[in-house]
């Protein structure tokens, strides 16, 4: 049984930082797409950033030069290093992994997800 199992989560000033980890337990997938996505309350799923088998990343614009993705497959671990907060981050972050190289196009197609780690950035 797979589980995602995400932490780091806080309250932070804007202009901040916050280290997310996604712990994956019984996830054997170390060559398939994994990623992080965002809920505001009554906004839809937002995709912040995504890592394939390559290492390759993208980010969502919004997001680009402040946060950061990373994996250690080592440690079943992925991670979201994000700086430089604003107030528009504020939303719940969950961790996600899919089981194919490729990401999927909607952050409504993921295999599995975490039960994710709020995030509060206060202006």
């Amino acid at each position: 049984q797979v589980q995602l199992v995400e932490s780091g989560g806080g309250s932070v000033q804007a202009g901040g930082s916050l280290r997310l980890s996604c712990a994956a337990s019984g996830y054997t997938y170390s060559s398939a797409c994994m990623g992080w996505f965002r809920q505001a309350p009554g906004k839809a799923r937002e995709g912040v950033a995504t890592i394939n088998n390559e290492r390759i990343t993208t980010y969502a614009d919004s997001v680009k030069g402040r946060f950061t993705i990373s994996k250690d497959n080592a440690k079943n671990t992925l991670y979201l290093q994000m700086n430089s907060l604003k107030p528009e981050d504020t939303a719940m972050y969950y961790c996600a992994a899919g089981v194919v190289w490729y990401c999927p196009k909607s952050q409504y197609e993921w295999r599995y997800r975490g039960q994710g780690t709020q995030v509060t950035v206060s202006s």
